[in-house]
């Protein structure tokens, strides 16, 4: 059996009430693909002005490890 992929994931809800601004996108998102992370889905919640991020990245082991550790 071929090796898994295993992700990790991040979700942000960024803007205000008058709405986001493309350029906070834009740099969350730069600031995210820099650190390894890639958009998978962009969306507004209902009755918001305000835009949620979705991004995933393989799960690397130092991370893995991490999330085991007793908070």
């Amino acid at each position: 059996m071929a090796d898994e992929t295993l992700w990790e994931y991040r979700v942000r809800t960024i803007g205000s009430f008058w709405g986001t601004k493309d350029e906070e996108i834009e740099a969350t998102l730069d600031e995210w693909g820099a650190e390894g992370w890639e958009a998978i889905s962009v969306y507004t919640p209902y009755g918001s002005s305000k835009v949620t991020l979705v991004a995933k990245r393989p799960l690397t082991e130092a991370a893995r490890r991490r999330r085991s550790w007793p908070a």
